[in-house]
């Protein structure tokens, strides 16, 4: 039997969703890395005002469930356009989710990359000083590829986290995977069918990034015993 008759015709609707999983887990790790990286830089601050912003919003961030920052983006946003222009907006749910999200994966990744950068010893940041390296040529040189090695494997893991998370991002209206499958189970009275069809996807998905995960790792080690 065919896909489409096995899921009565909503076999392609689930993989269109599954690609604005896809879409929205990558823009999520882009707003999110780069939130990451600022609040890292923030927290290992010499100045005491940065590293509370940076420790704050890792805080906070941490706290609170990511379906309340869904809502607050979304929501939130509508109001403050709507403040702004004096007219209803509306808020692109795929655009509120990749930032909720991304907010969420920041402040993991901020706690992350900071604890791989204090594992680097300072006694070979010590030793690239004393052959005449410069505190960035330490940087990028010494401390920035261990830190990146010793952070892979968490930053990968919370990579699949995030495209989990995604899920959630349905109850505002974006087209992924979850509302495709609550669409077709609607249309079709069979939820169970359909919400498998979702699980085996994700299932798929999550399968490919371990995997790429793994490959990397494998890389990485091979690339240390040189």
């Amino acid at each position: 039997m065919a896909e489409a008759d096995l899921l009565h015709g909503f076999g392609g609707q689930l993989m269109r969703g599954a690609a604005t999983t896809v879409q929205l887990a990558l823009a999520s790790l882009a707003v999110g890395t780069l939130l990451g990286a600022g609040g890292c830089w923030l927290q290992l601050s010499t100045r005491t005002a940065p590293r509370t912003v940076g420790y704050a919003y890792a805080a906070v961030i941490r706290s609170v469930p990511d379906l309340l920052l869904v809502f607050a983006v979304f929501f939130g946003g509508a109001m403050t356009l709507a403040t702004l222009t004096g007219r209803h907006v509306e808020v692109d749910a795929f655009l509120a989710g990749a930032i909720a999200l991304g907010l969420s994966f920041g402040a993991y990744a901020s706690e992350i990359a900071r604890g791989a950068l204090l594992s680097v010893p300072d006694a070979q940041r010590e030793a690239a000083k004393t052959l005449g390296l410069s505190r960035a040529q330490t940087m990028w040189t010494v401390t920035l590829p261990q830190a990146a090695r010793a952070a892979l494997a968490p930053f990968g893991n919370q990579t699949i986290v995030l495209l989990k998370q995604t899920s959630i991002v349905s109850i505002v209206g974006c087209d992924e995977v979850m509302r495709k499958a609550a669409e077709a189970s609607g249309a079709t009275r069979e939820p169970f069918t359909m919400y498998l069809a979702a699980a085996c996807i994700y299932l798929a998905l999550t399968g490919i990034m371990s995997l790429g995960l793994e490959w990397t790792e494998r890389r990485v080690s091979r690339l240390d015993t040189r």
